[in-house]
């Protein structure tokens, strides 16, 4: 039996189900070929499924795609960068859990021993690169939003320096719209409605099409419905879209 036959054969029928209905409805959209398996990732991971992280992996794994040590782990730098955000959304036990799970049926020789924030320094760099990418997301809005935190200002300085600063400006594997996707998914997918409407804005915000806004809420919610997680607070992309 290959290598192949048994990655397929490892991957729970149901998951396999989920994953192909998920890559179908990405096919029907401008948003590419290599995001829809981050928003499954970051809806399991965000959810209540970490450890299913290993499934996605073998499943991505088992695709002509990935038949190469290298490609693998390129896709495991990508995974890897996505859970690494999540930290900063949804915090680290989780995303522990889920790369721990890839760790255990990663193949020997595609380990990727890459640091990606070896040299991570809180200067001014990181300050700039930070708010660059809040202003994306933000736009006319920025100074409304931090000037929320005047009286809490650990967090606007949390949110400045180490949410956009360290986490979410990096740039090394994930690009703008991967990485709104990651975010987006993990805030929609706790079921938290002021910023779910800020990440749809800001999603729009960057380029991507409001009917393909539309179906990424669409694919987290049946994510969410494969793991039994209501989300009854999250707004509707039409109801965001005079904000943009």
């Amino acid at each position: 039996m290959t290598p192949t036959a048994v990655t397929k054969q490892s991957v729970r029928p149901d998951l396999v189900t989920l994953f192909q209905t998920i890559e179908s409805q990405f096919s029907k959209t401008y948003l590419g070929q290599e995001r829809w398996y981050l928003l499954v990732l970051a809806a399991l991971v965000g959810g209540t499924e970490p450890e299913l992280a290993d499934q996605l992996y073998l499943h991505l794994i088992s695709q002509p795609a990935y038949q190469t040590s290298s490609s693998r782990q390129a896709l495991v730098r990508r995974l890897r960068e996505a859970l690494v955000k999540l930290i900063s959304i949804i915090g680290v036990c989780k995303p522990i859990e889920a790369i721990l799970a890839i760790a255990k049926v990663e193949r020997p020789e595609d380990r990727d021993y890459s640091f990606s924030r070896e040299n991570w320094k809180n200067d001014d760099k990181n300050h700039e690169q930070g708010m660059q990418w809040m202003q994306k997301i933000y736009t006319g809005n920025l100074e409304s939003t931090l000037q929320l935190f005047d009286a809490h200002r650990d967090f606007a300085w949390i949110s400045t320096e180490i949410t956009y600063g360290l986490y979410l400006s990096d740039r090394q594997a994930l690009d703008d719209w991967d990485t709104e996707i990651v975010v987006l998914v993990g805030i929609m997918i706790q079921n938290l409605r002021l910023e779910t409407h800020w990440h749809i804005r800001g999603a729009r915000r960057i380029g991507m099409e409001m009917r393909d806004v539309k179906v990424l809420v669409g694919c987290v919610r049946e994510v969410a419905r494969f793991m039994g997680v209501k989300l009854d607070r999250v707004p509707e992309v039409e109801e965001v879209e005079d904000d943009v």
